[in-house]
């Protein structure tokens, strides 16, 4: 049984209205879900001696999100992860983005998905947000109608993402959670277990844009198929921490794709998605900067993230899957996150 409950959370500046917090409670989570990015503020679950923890990263009030932030949290759209040199064709037509990310275009550009005001509509067991992305928003084409479900069942937080464009365009949405199983200001995640499903992975560049190559994960570093913890196995293969791709299986249903684990306390996620591909990062770019929920600073390595989406650049890679949108379709994508104890 979910019970869903609707309070203010903040005022925008300069009078552009308020934004709203969901609290979705189960038996054995909690999670807060502002209209603001359709982000994901709060996620508290219980350790293995029942203690109740906030897992994910971020802030106590709306003025740290409406500042610069690493998009904690947030939905990220109209497409996620980077489109190299910020520009793409669809149709013999060149269409051109902010370039945000060195030479790059990241994240939807300098207004994308996470920095709009969704209109909410609440569920019976969860919250369902929608917005306009009118046509030429950061340079995309056509005008895309979103929608994005955010459903509580006991331990399982599924995301639904629905799309439909009035013109052919690139769309890829995920949501950029970034968890701490021992609780969010713990000062690092060496001490996490990670398991993913994948037998290959997207070599990049230097500025993060894949090569183009699928590269085989077996002997790499990039073989998580079996559980590694990832201090030790950071130092073994001397990474300074993982910003990749990882290559799914893709299926209509979602298929079990990764695990985070944490030994001292149980906690453990399980990731599911109809998505083909899963960026695994490690916050390597939190520099302790930002004073986050309870004054805790979060430093390189204090949080990590597991981004089921499209595979980066897709727009500009033809053997990379399908990227594009048509006007008679619609984009549907499910992720599931079950939390549990082991």
């Amino acid at each position: 049984m979910t019970k869903v409950t609707r309070e203010k959370f903040g005022d925008l500046p300069h009078g552009e209205g308020i934004v709203e917090k969901f609290l979705l409670k189960s038996d054995t989570i909690e999670v807060e879900i502002i209209s603001l990015g359709c982000i994901i503020t709060a996620l508290k679950t219980k350790s293995r001696d029942g203690e109740f923890s906030d897992i994910v990263l971020g802030f106590d009030h709306l003025e740290g999100y409406i500042k610069k932030h690493p998009y904690f949290g947030a939905v990220i759209g109209r497409v996620a992860n980077r489109i190299a040199k910020g520009k793409f064709v669809v149709e013999g037509k060149e269409y051109h983005l902010a370039i945000n990310n060195g030479p790059n275009s990241l994240h939807g550009g300098i207004k994308g998905f996470d920095k709009a005001v969704w209109a909410p509509e609440v569920l019976s067991d969860g919250v369902r947000f929608f917005r306009v992305s009118p046509d030429g928003e950061e340079g995309y084409p056509g005008e895309l109608k979103v929608w994005v479900t955010y459903t509580l069942n006991s331990g399982e937080l599924m995301i639904n993402y629905r799309a439909q464009s009035s013109k052919t365009t690139p769309v890829n949405l995920t949501n950029h959670a970034y968890f701490n199983l021992a609780g969010q200001g713990s000062p690092n995640i060496y001490d996490h277990k990670f398991t993913i499903e994948a037998e290959s992975y997207l070599p990049v560049d230097e500025t993060q844009i894949p090569t183009g190559e699928v590269a085989s994960v077996q002997g790499t570093a990039f073989d998580l198929r079996e559980p590694v913890e990832l201090g030790s196995h950071l130092q073994k293969f001397q990474l300074g921490g993982f910003d990749h791709n990882f290559c799914l299986k893709q299926a209509k249903e979602p298929q079990f794709c990764a695990r985070a684990y944490h030994p001292p306390s149980g906690r453990t996620i399980d990731v599911y998605t109809t998505q083909p591909g899963i960026q695994f990062y490690t916050g390597n770019f939190l520099d302790g900067s930002l004073k986050g929920k309870g004054d805790c600073v979060y430093p390189k390595h204090s949080g990590f993230c597991l981004e089921t989406q499209n595979w980066p650049d897709a727009v500009n890679k033809p053997r990379f899957p399908n990227a594009l949108l048509y006007p008679e379709e619609e984009y549907r994508h499910i992720t599931c996150f079950k939390f549990f104890v082991s």
